[in-house]
């Protein structure tokens, strides 16, 4: 299957980062290099530098950009961000992107195990590398899966569903994602199986835990900030509360200035804003790309600019 995703809130994000045609910018998760593409059509002098961990995107990438010398392709995470480039001699970017979460192609493409529509092995992993979901959910105690489902998840029937793998278990292991999808099925009350499909809440929890998502983005906000230049921008692309939150709390503290107690007559802190928002608000997809790609509905794009 050749590596696809069609890329959300395409015109804000391009917008937002402010092009400069002799810049350098970040793809951190370039996927199927939908936003990369609209990148590199404004560089004339500048660099476009495309991360991923997929070697299915990587792939893909690199004869999509083969014949672009403004094009570089890294196999890599984007929490080691600045490690990759320090490595290629760049220490300093103009923007960076991040479009968080899994992508079209991994959960069109059944083998990849993300999906619990249609049959394959609990795989999970983005990079192909590491822990797989069915090693997890085979082998967590029951506690640390609850506490996986409920936090990851945000699911209220994470301690019956967790029961429910436990059990399911212990009568044989739980190797494939039809499998995982009945058990969470089994395990919540009747009228939760009429709205949306019921395990869609543990599978991006068992996702996100398989990938330390929320860890490699808190690694990977901070590394794009150290590596933005004076004017640079930053803008992330979310899919849930959890990451969004990440985003949201991490980009208020970096246009924090002073945090001196307000009866203070003078600042003693010291502290200066490092950034300024772009939009006060989320960008959220509109009616028209909704209704060409519904997986935009629950998008929110967020952008910061360094000062």
């Amino acid at each position: 299957m050749e590596f696809s995703h069609t890329p959300v809130l395409l015109r804000e994000t391009i917008e937002g980062l402010a092009i400069k045609e002799n810049g350098i910018y970040v793809d951190g998760t370039a996927g199927g290099g939908g936003h990369s593409t609209e990148i590199l059509k404004r560089l004339t002098t500048g660099k476009l530098i495309s991360i991923d961990q997929d070697p299915d995107a990587i792939s893909a990438l690199t004869q999509k950009f083969k014949k672009n010398e403004n094009a570089i392709v890294i196999k890599g995470n984007f929490g080691n961000m600045k490690d990759l480039l320090e490595l290629r001699g760049v220490r300093r970017v103009d923007g960076v992107l991040l479009d968080i979460g899994v992508s079209s192609h991994q959960l069109d493409t059944a083998s990849r195990g993300f999906s619990f529509h249609e049959d394959a092995k609990l795989d999970m992993r983005m990079s192909r590398s590491g822990v797989t979901a069915e090693e997890l959910v085979n082998t967590l105690p029951y506690e640390e899966l609850r506490r996986i489902i409920a936090e990851y998840g945000e699911e209220r029937f994470a301690a019956s569903i967790a029961k429910g793998i436990i059990a399911a278990r212990e009568q044989a292991p739980v190797t494939t994602t039809l499998q995982l999808a009945e058990i969470v099925k089994a395990s919540v009350p009747q009228k939760v199986r009429r709205d949306g499909h019921p395990a869609r809440k543990t599978f991006q929890a068992i996702r996100i835990a398989v990938n330390d998502e929320l860890n490699v983005l808190s690694r990977g906000l901070n590394d794009a900030f150290k590596l933005l230049g004076k004017g640079g921008r930053l803008a992330v692309i979310t899919f849930h509360s959890l990451e969004d939150r990440i985003v949201k709390q991490q980009m208020a503290d970096w246009c924090r200035g002073c945090t001196c107690p307000k009866d203070f007559p003078v600042c003693v802190c010291g502290n200066k804003p490092k950034a300024r928002l772009v939009n006060k608000k989320p960008v959220c997809a509109n009616e028209t790309e909704l209704a060409d790609n519904p997986r935009a509905r629950s998008a929110k794009l967020r952008i910061c600019e360094k000062i």
